[in-house]
């Protein structure tokens, strides 16, 4: 049986580097390309792929929202994630949407293809350091949970923009980001932003 793959990449020259890679494999074929997570559930729909390379942060519909809708829709579809990312949030998102491997753009072309080929028999592929982080945070003690929108929240504290800069882009006042703030603050056991981008660092959360 022929592996039908879709390649999900928003740099057309990962895809095409990708589908370079897949073409020495006599039993995978690349069935299509989308450049963005909401392109990839309108081309799946014709392509009718066996297994999705997804890469992870993309403009609009990321990876990890695009594979539960995908999922959702083509239940027998089986989703890789192919990303440069590893930290606890990017993996644990894509893990809970649904995704049957999680590989580092570092991977070989030889483990690429069979990552593809264990995916379809139904067996879940972990680069050796996301299994080795997810080992890890089931053993370590328990760490805080902070929202997704707690870590959107972070992420723009951790590029230096003012809590009225953070309200404008995320379209929320600026009362409600510092209480995101300090509902983070509580979490982490910190008392200002800087302690609490080194902690959510240093925990995986960024």
């Amino acid at each position: 049986m022929t592996i039908r793959v879709l390649l999900v990449d928003d740099h057309p020259v990962v895809r095409a580097g990708l589908a370079g890679m897949l073409d020495a494999e006599a039993d995978i074929t690349v069935a299509g390309e989308a450049g963005s997570g909401a392109e990839a559930v309108a081309v799946a729909v014709r392509a009718r792929p066996d297994v999705v390379l997804m890469d992870l942060r993309m403009p609009g519909m990321d990876g990890a929202q695009a594979t539960r809708r995908l999922l959702a829709e083509h239940p027998h579809l089986k989703v890789v994630v192919l990303t440069t990312y590893e930290t606890d949030t990017d993996i644990l998102g894509a893990v809970e949407a649904g995704a049957s491997g999680y590989l580092l753009k570092d991977t070989s072309r030889v483990e690429l293809a069979e990552a593809i080929r264990a995916a379809t028999r139904g067996e879940t592929v972990l680069a050796p350091s996301v299994a080795g982080r997810l080992v890890n945070r089931v053993r370590g003690p328990s760490q805080p949970s902070l929202t997704g929108r707690e870590v959107e929240v972070l992420r723009l504290v951790a590029t230096g923009r003012t809590n009225a800069e953070i309200g404008r882009e995320l379209r929320i006042s600026e009362a409600t980001v510092k209480t995101h703030l300090l509902r983070m603050f509580n979490k982490l056991g910190v008392s200002d932003r800087t302690a609490a981008v080194t902690t959510a660092l240093d925990q995986g959360w960024l």
